[in-house]
């Protein structure tokens, strides 16, 4: 039988796709290099020579999710109709990556993993802007929100959910988190000038 030879980039995209199973079903702490070469039924030279070790490849996996979210984020923005508001709740439900992925991510909340946790939420917090700068725009366009400085607005607010829900930054506890989901809705309200009850989606079913 031919020996099939996989181009580098197909290559490259098995080893992260077999990786983030991997981590997904065992977690991070638990998958080694030797697991995915196991998986593959591949050389150790084949492994190191697109990723160094663990940490590196597990770095390319989350990049892979964020950059697969951030497509589905724009498509959203750029294809589907509605108001501003409308497009704003479907794209803050889009941008939850922890429901399908919540034990690759625990990985970042390692030791060894904490800077990659920073370049990551930064990234994300810079892209995911620019998209909530443009149904900004709209909303002040259709006269929903008022507001100057759009994607300064839009990081302002990405930023600061961010670091006020994220368990993996600071160990917030249960009413810190209940009481800021409450919160969050009436202050976004005030801060964009929007009508009363446009953010009420953002609080939790549950609460």
């Amino acid at each position: 039988m031919a020996r099939i030879v996989k181009s580098l980039t197909d290559r490259k995209s098995e080893l992260i796709s077999t990786a983030r199973h991997l981590f997904q079903t065992k977690g991070y702490d638990d998958v080694t290099m030797q697991d995915v070469m196991d998986t593959l039924g591949i050389a150790k030279g084949t492994i190191y020579h697109y990723f160094k070790s663990k940490e590196d490849l597990f770095e390319a996996v989350i990049e892979s999710i964020v950059e697969a979210n951030i497509n589905q984020m724009q498509t959203i923005v750029e294809t589907r109709s509605g108001t501003a508001l409308e497009k704003i709740k479907l794209l803050a439900q889009a941008g939850n990556i922890s429901a399908e992925n919540a034990n690759i991510l625990q990985g970042l909340h390692q030791p060894d993993t904490s800077a990659l946790h920073s370049r990551i939420l930064a990234s994300m917090i810079t892209k995911q802007a620019t998209l909530y700068e443009q149904l900004i725009i709209q909303a002040c366009k259709e006269g929903i929100f008022t507001v100057n400085n759009p994607l300064e607005c839009a990081e302002l607010i990405l930023a600061g959910i961010q670091f006020l829900t994220d368990k993996g930054i600071y160990p917030w506890s249960p009413e810190d988190l209940h009481r800021r989901a409450h919160a969050f809705p009436k202050l976004l309200e005030q801060f964009l000038k929007a009508p009363t009850g446009s953010f009420d989606f953002m609080i939790p079913n549950n609460s």
